[in-house]
């Protein structure tokens, strides 16, 4: 299964560990879903995110009332994550990847979903508290 975070998060990672440039860490991450492959090149603009069909990325504030304390190189989240209800098909999704802007904007991280969903219309996507794993590997 693919997961890593983006270039674009490694080099700010590196850079502000090494004193080359400075990075705000995000008050609140956009949570959203690929039909397409991301890989650590992908960005916030990568094609494959469904689009219509009331499609939109879910805002997760970023704080530790929805992400616990990382422990062990891992973290995840303690509330659901509830995307809309489609109105139309929004494909099969295999990946999911977290922003920095709730549409277009930077690629943080990313996974490759252990099974795809078939979304439908009238469907509604929801990772459970602790469903949502993210590990610094």
């Amino acid at each position: 299964m693919a997961s890593g975070f983006s270039d674009y998060f490694e080099n700010k990672a590196l850079g502000l560990l090494f004193g080359q440039v400075s990075y705000t860490v995000p008050t609140t991450y956009y949570v959203g879903l690929w039909t397409a492959t991301l890989s650590d090149a992908s960005t916030g603009a990568t094609a494959g995110e469904p689009s219509g069909g009331s499609y939109a990325r879910v805002a997760v504030t970023n704080n530790s009332s929805n992400f616990d304390a990382a422990s062990g190189g891992a973290t995840s989240n303690t509330n659901l994550i509830t995307f809309p209800m489609a109105s139309a098909s929004w494909g099969t999704v295999t990946y999911v990847g977290i922003c920095d802007a709730s549409t277009s904007g930077n690629l943080i991280a990313y996974a490759q979903l252990g099974t795809p969903i078939s979304v439908s219309q009238y469907d509604t996507v929801i990772f459970k508290p602790g469903d949502f794993d993210i590990t610094l590997n």
